[in-house]
């Protein structure tokens, strides 16, 4: 990974977020900018072996400019890539914390394992409608038994926007994420849910 990277911030009146531009999942809060750029930053190794087996090596709310650039095949799988790492990352944490009662604390208020992954899952599916498609149908199934399906169809949504295509499943939403919004978006929640869920259960 090289040492110089593009970063926005995001200031809102009592917390402030970076975000790596071209990383996504890698975003940190503070109190203000520096605090904010100091924890992205403390972070940097902890992301990197999230990352790292798929590369070379923001909540974030809002889009950044370059959101909207054009996204050709190569980017939207690296960006894949990156996605499935945090899912991945969420999916260990969650395994190695089976069993385990979490540490009450200001993170996750208190939400024990099954109710950390079903806010997760649903947090997705609600992201997944603002990319303009509706999520899938898990009938009776637990969050983490319907997640497999729910991750592919993301992926394939994704690949449908990123190429100008509709999904067969559209829905109309207000103001629509595009994809890179969307993955950035995506994976800062599911690896901070995991790096919470790993640090309560130690």
């Amino acid at each position: 990974m090289s040492d110089r990277f593009r970063v926005y911030l995001e200031m809102g009146s009592k917390k402030t977020f970076a975000s790596a531009l071209d990383w996504p999942g890698w975003s940190r809060s503070g109190k203000d900018a520096d605090g904010a750029l100091e924890a992205l930053l403390a972070s940097a190794t902890r992301y990197g072996r999230v990352v790292g087996q798929v590369t070379d090596f923001g909540v974030p709310s809002q889009p950044a400019r370059s959101d909207d650039d054009a996204l050709g095949e190569a980017e939207l799988e690296r960006l894949v890539a990156i996605l499935r790492a945090c899912w991945s990352a969420f999916d260990r944490a969650a395994g190695e914390a089976a069993g385990v009662e979490l540490r009450k604390g200001p993170r996750g208020g208190g939400r024990d394992l099954a109710k950390v992954t079903e806010h997760v899952v649903g947090a997705e599916e609600s992201y997944l409608r603002q990319l303009g498609a509706r999520p899938f149908a898990r009938g009776d199934e637990s969050a983490a038994d319907g997640w497999p399906a729910h991750r592919e169809a993301i992926v394939q949504t994704l690949r449908l926007r990123a190429r100008g295509d509709e999904p067969e499943n559209a829905t109309k939403v207000k103001t629509r994420w595009s994809p890179r919004y969307f993955v950035r978006r995506a994976a800062w929640h599911v690896l901070d849910h995991a790096w919470e869920v790993d640090d309560r259960a130690k």
